[in-house]
């Protein structure tokens, strides 16, 4: 499989010497609708990887719970025997059940499997990364996650994970889990419109731990501003690529997993890491969320 040697966005190394590109793949739309099933079209979703594989990326964001299965499978037929450089990044800690919700998945043994299941699927003797989530699918939940961080952390003694990470997790949670385990990146809900995360993005940033905006053009519901369709225009970008760059210069710790089924979408999508968002223009972007 031949690539290009441009990484779009650049790249970020994590705590712990694994760096991963800016500017990621995120592979939860690969599945069928509403992230269950099967997709309709399964070459082009092979198709899709491939090229982000092309295109420079080098960091793949995924979950057995995807599907569930489906994406990882996919990840496989597509990719393997995978590249040197490139990083799967996985989480772990929720399941599917058979109405398509995501009931939490956090007891030991589940963790445990899920490790495996994640291993075997995607045809790996040991994962990169593995993301513990804890909240709900928008917001983290209070409470203690030491029990299911420390399951992982033993996993990670015994080598089959080589990283820890969190999703959908508050302040006070990642530093519960950095008490037990290095922490190399966090995965909560952040874009453009809804910067709750601004304290924590900069706290993660002074420690030198990336943080992964998961819906960062919005989510299900995708951003809708016509300041943001203003610069847009004016710069003569697509709205989610000009979101996309946003993110990118809101910090150098940021690290990007927007995700498609589209290789047109996708081309879009990384050709956002090179926008350039003149000052006045981005001083515009900044002022919407308030």
């Amino acid at each position: 499989m031949t690539s290009t040697t441009t990484l779009p966005g650049g790249t970020f190394t994590l705590p712990g010497g694994l760096t991963l590109t800016r500017m990621g793949y995120g592979a939860m739309q690969l599945a069928g609708p509403h992230v269950f099933g099967p997709p309709a079209d399964r070459d082009g979703a092979v198709a899709v990887l491939r090229e982000a594989v092309r295109l420079g990326v080098r960091h793949i964001d995924t979950s057995d719970f995807y599907g569930p299965y489906v994406t990882n499978e996919i990840i496989r037929e597509a990719l393997h025997p995978y590249p040197d450089d490139l990083r799967i990044v996985t989480k772990v800690g929720a399941r599917r059940d058979a109405e398509g919700n995501w009931p939490p998945a956090l007891r030991p043994d589940e963790l445990r499997r899920a490790v495996h299941d994640n291993l075997d699927r995607l045809g790996l003797d040991v994962l990169d990364v593995v993301n513990l989530r804890v909240g709900e699918l928008e917001r983290p939940k209070p409470g203690s996650i030491a029990e299911p961080f420390t399951v992982l952390a033993e996993l990670r003694e015994q080598g089959l994970i080589r990283h820890l990470g969190l999703s959908t997790v508050s302040a006070e949670q990642v530093a519960e889990a950095e008490s037990i385990a290095p922490v190399v990146c966090v995965q909560n809900l952040y874009n453009l419109a809804d910067r709750t995360d601004d304290e924590l993005i900069d706290a993660l940033a002074a420690r030198g731990i990336a943080y992964v905006p998961y819906f960062p053009l919005g989510g299900f519901t995708p951003l809708q501003s016509a300041e943001l369709e203003a610069v847009a225009g004016r710069l003569g970008a697509t709205p989610p690529a000009v979101a996309l760059a946003w993110l990118l210069r809101r910090s150098p710790n940021i690290l990007l997993i927007p995700g498609t089924s589209s290789v047109a979408h996708l081309r879009e999508n990384v050709a956002a890491a090179a926008l350039h968002l003149p000052e006045d223009e981005l001083a515009r972007l900044d002022a919407i969320a308030s």
